[in-house]
């Protein structure tokens, strides 16, 4: 299973957890799994076609999936993903 860090933000979706741990081939399939899990975190994560919403980052053992293969990126049960909203300030 891969462990995904939950941000403080999302922390009330998942019951105030702080690490979960999931299964899946690719960072789709976890952060799905995740959703089915804790089904409040699926509208924070994903956009209405099914794509990681643009303010959600996420990383996989420190590397930007959006360099990487995306939603696609696969993932090992050894591997961190990294869930990080986006912030925007002036």
């Amino acid at each position: 299973m891969s462990t995904v860090k939950i941000p403080p933000v999302l922390r009330s979706s998942t019951g105030g957890e702080k690490e979960v741990s999931v299964d899946g081939g690719n960072v789709g399939e976890v952060l799905r799994s995740l959703a089915e899990q804790h089904p409040s975190t699926e509208s924070q994560l994903f956009s209405e076609s099914g794509e990681l919403n643009r303010y959600v980052n996420v990383y996989v053992n420190d590397e930007d999936v959006r360099v990487l293969q995306g939603l696609e990126t696969a993932v090992g049960p050894d591997d961190t993903l990294v869930i990080l909203p986006a912030m925007a300030g002036g």
